[in-house]
């Protein structure tokens, strides 16, 4: 979501703007603002299109999903050091990916069944 968005969202019915405490917005939207700004590196660093992934009840949901070459990678996305990742690990079993991949504020670690990048490498990621 844009800045200009996120005025216009406080902006009332008479057309003038609301004083916004951004630090506010920021907190309020900051998943919002980290998953785009994950999007916007992954589509400026790969070639290939990012999908979404979600059951058909819309139980749990992937926040993006890339294709490399033969692989299927999907890729959550946390704006904070909170790494539960039920909906990921929902994909994990039903398609056994050869990659999982998790951006967020936690340092780089490779795990049993995923690895987690710090946000600051998103840019990196076509070559993780």
């Amino acid at each position: 979501m844009s800045k200009g968005l996120l005025k216009a969202v406080y902006t009332n019915f008479e057309g003038s703007r609301v004083n916004v405490n951004f630090f506010r917005i920021f907190t309020e939207f900051k998943g919002a603002l980290t998953e785009q700004y994950v999007l916007q590196q992954l589509i400026s660093t790969q070639g290939n299109p990012v999908f979404y992934w979600a059951t058909e009840k819309g139980t749990a949901e992937v926040d993006f999903v890339v294709q490399r070459k033969q692989a299927v990678i999907p890729i959550e996305v946390k704006a904070e050091e909170n790494l539960k990742a039920k909906s990921l690990k929902v994909y994990v079993e039903q398609f056994q990916p050869e990659q999982v991949i998790r951006f967020s504020m936690v340092d780089y670690r490779e795990q049993d069944w995923l690895v987690n990048v710090p946000l600051y490498g998103v840019s990196l990621f076509d070559g993780l």
